[in-house]
């Protein structure tokens, strides 16, 4: 094998390493933000009924780990692409594995601010079944908040 060869085959190795990296990773902050904006537009264009069935059961708002929450100001889950289950629950008491209110932390967030990225927390990775590190950004709208995270491990 001459020089050439080596450095086009050593080219083409790097370059499928680095694609496979960049399609491996994580949802990244800038994603999950144009996710909930599209799922606020969503709610505007088609109504909450319709809008919240997509989130919970449709594919159009799953990307990765990526997946559209809604709850009312109260902590009552609206709709979860990740688990139907939890849709009509009351979760505001819901903790992490170290004892953090999440759907409080997210509520509080919702209420003061309207909109912005919480602390993080620990939760369970739907892609990989792993707990991990996690931060949700949420907008509110109206009486309820629109959110999606990223996971940081």
């Amino acid at each position: 094998m001459n020089r050439q060869q080596f450095l086009k085959g050593l080219l083409a190795t790097a370059a499928a390493a680095s694609f496979a990296s960049a399609h491996a990773s994580g949802a990244t902050a800038p994603e999950a933000e144009a996710m909930v904006k599209r799922a606020v537009a969503y709610i505007k264009q088609n109504g909450a009924e319709k809008a919240y069935e997509e989130f919970t059961h449709g594919k159009a708002f799953r990307d990765r780990e990526l997946y559209v929450i809604v709850y009312d100001l109260n902590g009552k889950n609206l709709a979860h692409g990740a688990n139907a289950k939890l849709v009509g629950k009351d979760l505001i008491g819901m903790k992490d594995p170290d004892g953090k209110l999440l759907n409080k932390m997210l509520v509080d967030l919702a209420k003061e601010k309207g909109k912005g990225w919480s602390e993080e927390f620990k939760f369970r990775n739907p892609v990989n079944d792993e707990i991990q590190r996690r931060k949700v950004y949420v907008e509110r709208v109206g009486d309820t908040f629109v959110g999606t995270g990223i996971f940081l491990d």
